[in-house]
């Protein structure tokens, strides 16, 4: 345990930095539309660019580290996320697009570069909870956004608040330079291989009809947690009627929750509940939870937004771990890597779309709840599969 715990840290470390990054937009758009000249629902289309680009990024970033390294390829993350939030900080809003694409390339290898970094340094007695512990980094990341950059954003404005998030990038990445001798260059390092085609891990997961059933469910569930991540603090200020505080709290306790989940759910489904039918479960609770959601306003009580936004937190938000274990059970002998791959990139494309299709129905019917509504409707959608085909192979049809 003891060899772990630092690769642990600084894995962590990273992903939550960086995560901090693509979460701060949705943050300060509320604040910052009028500078941009687009509203604040728009940040739908930042969050569409962001993960279009770190599905490239995700995909090509196997080659990149067996060239220079994972923990490189982990400063190369933190410095374009660094610096793709200060583009955004410009106000422009050509480098506001140009910031998220810069950003989405950043994010997209920092999964694969922090597995790479632990899989050989994990003792295999605990690696599904290193692992899970490391994926909790996202929502630390999220929860760091909805607690800190509202502050600073009172405090000094939206873009010194950017810029900071930015600079706490490119410090950690300075931060972990003196560790790379011991992570990349040491001679008992082997690197991962650039894959023969990069379309053959998606043909894998295509091919497969259990494969096939979860890259859908988790281009839906991941869709869901990005609308949650995008929209819920713009939801609040300006249709609910919320401070900006009050609202990143909200989110923060949302984050907040899918680290709770995250570790959670990974425990449920090691001790007694089947991991399909946990699945279900959860992708049935994210739907309900963007539900009541949609019917937040001003007489809610404010205990009952928080619980509600906890709830949905939980799960739109926690669904990970249990979901890659699930893929790596079921994958065929020695391609466990490959099928995650493949899942990861069909995850982002959910990120893409489903934000895309919420900012779609915010400006042609200028109604968030309707918006949540058909989220949660996918989600349930594709959440029932798991009940309706537990213990069977599923159909050949998505």
């Amino acid at each position: 345990m003891k060899g772990v715990v630092w690769p642990l840290i600084a894995t962590m470390a990273i992903q939550a930095l960086v995560s901090m990054a693509v979460f701060a937009p949705p943050v300060i758009a509320p604040a910052a539309h009028d500078d941009i000249g687009f509203p604040a629902s728009w940040v739908g289309i930042v969050t569409a660019l962001t993960f279009a680009a770190a599905t490239v990024g995700a995909l090509f970033s196997g080659g990149v580290i067996a060239r220079v390294g994972a923990l490189r390829m982990s400063q190369l993350s933190l410095l374009l996320c660094g610096s793709g939030i200060a583009l955004i900080a410009s106000s422009n809003a050509w480098l506001v697009a140009l910031g998220a694409l810069v950003m989405g390339l950043g994010y997209g290898p920092v999964t694969p570069s922090s597995s790479a970094i632990l899989a050989d340094r994990t003792p295999e007695r605990i690696r599904s909870f290193i692992f899970s512990l490391k994926q909790t980094g996202v929502p630390i990341g999220g929860a760091l956004a909805g607690a800190i950059v509202p502050t600073l954003i009172v405090a000094f404005g939206w873009r010194t608040s950017a810029l900071s998030v930015g600079l706490a990038c490119v410090a950690l990445a300075a931060a972990i330079q003196p560790y790379r001798a011991v992570v990349d260059l040491a001679p008992h390092v082997d690197r991962p291989k650039r894959p023969a085609s990069l379309l053959e891990p998606l043909r894998l997961v295509l091919a497969h009809p259990r494969l096939r059933e979860m890259a859908f469910a988790s281009c839906t569930y991941s869709g869901m947690q990005a609308c949650l991540s995008t929209f819920l603090v713009v939801y609040l200020t300006q249709r609910v009627g919320f401070s900006v505080p009050v609202a990143g709290a909200v989110l923060a306790t949302a984050m907040t929750a899918g680290i709770i989940g995250r570790i959670s759910w990974g425990v449920v489904a090691d001790n007694g509940v089947r991991p399909r039918a946990l699945l279900g479960i959860l992708g049935v609770t994210m739907s309900v939870g963007a539900f009541l959601t949609a019917t937040f306003t001003g007489t809610w009580p404010i205990a009952a937004v928080f619980a509600v936004s906890f709830a949905y937190g939980a799960t739109a938000i926690g669904w990970n771990g249990v979901y890659l274990s699930e893929v790596a059970r079921i994958a065929p002998p020695g391609k466990a890597g490959a099928a995650t791959g493949a899942s990861l990139a069909m995850t982002y494309a959910g990120v893409v779309a489903l934000p895309t299709l919420f900012w779609l129905i915010v400006i042609l019917g200028n109604s968030y709840a309707a918006a949540f509504a058909a989220a949660g409707g996918l989600t349930l959608w594709r959440g029932s599969y798991f009940f309706r085909f537990d213990g069977q192979a599923p159909p050949d049809s998505p």
